[in-house]
């Protein structure tokens, strides 16, 4: 669903929104991961925190769906 999120006059575009929502828990899980040793079997952490995000990026995006439906 494209949808555009109303903020006092200013209408965001919802990935925005979604992806200012995913960064804080993005970092949150990129340091648990990191405090837990997982970085030492990645062979490209760049890339690995990339695929992250995106799949951080499409929970937030599914739970939001889900609950605003």
């Amino acid at each position: 669903m494209i949808a555009e999120i109303d903020l006092y006059g200013i209408y965001l575009p919802a990935l925005l929104v979604w992806a200012a929502l995913a960064l804080p828990a993005f970092a949150l899980l990129r340091a648990l991961l990191r405090r837990a040793g997982l970085y030492r079997l990645v062979w490209h952490p760049p890339l690995f925190d990339l695929a992250l995000y995106i799949l951080t990026l499409g929970g937030v995006a599914a739970l939001t769906e889900s609950l605003l439906s």
